[in-house]
């Protein structure tokens, strides 16, 4: 369960979900950077601190289903379900947590070798501009399809406007006709 310090930071008044979880993402990164958890992916760093904040019971919405697999949707299901039930952890999941402690002595050396490069500012900032890219393919393909729907209303409209002028251009030259 994460700090209680860290849930109080990220329910600042006004916030909204997605900024309470940078809080768990900045606590995940100082983990990494301290060697507290070893990180190889800066996209696993990321995956773990939005669970945390899934698990403490920030309204973080699933991935949409072109963007995460089934399993990983699954998974956040089960985590935001987890922080909804009320009650301490099963009789398993104490065992589970004792026999973590000891293991963590044996993970510590593996943990103090692994690189720090995942969450350096560099791969930090190179993932930020990833995402940043795909949002703005997304984004312009639909201001495409915006442009294109309004260019056929315009389209439409001055067909319309054209329509309309012809067929009152016929009823004068009908008019004229018939007066003479």
């Amino acid at each position: 369960m994460p700090d209680f310090e860290i849930i109080e930071r990220a329910r600042e008044e006004g916030r909204l979900p997605s900024t309470e979880a940078g809080e768990f993402l900045r606590d995940e990164i100082e983990n990494l950077r301290e060697g507290r958890r070893g990180g190889r992916a800066t996209k696993r760093a990321i995956a773990i601190g939005l669970a945390k904040a899934r698990r403490s019971g920030i309204g973080l919405r699933p991935a949409k289903r072109r963007t995460a697999s089934s399993r990983t949707r699954r998974r956040v299901a089960l985590k935001v379900a987890a922080a909804r039930r009320v009650g301490g952890p099963k009789v398993a999941r104490k065992r589970a947590v004792r026999r973590a402690v000891a293991r963590r002595a044996l993970v510590r050396g593996a943990i103090k070798r692994q690189a720090r490069s995942a969450i350096a500012r560099r791969a930090l900032a190179s993932r930020v501009r990833t995402t940043a890219r795909r949002r703005a393919v997304v984004k312009s393909a639909v201001a495409r399809k915006a442009a294109r729907t309004r260019a056929k209303a315009g389209i439409k409209a001055r067909a319309r406007v054209r329509t309309r002028a012809r067929v009152r251009t016929r009823a004068r030259v009908r008019a004229r006709a018939r007066s003479r």
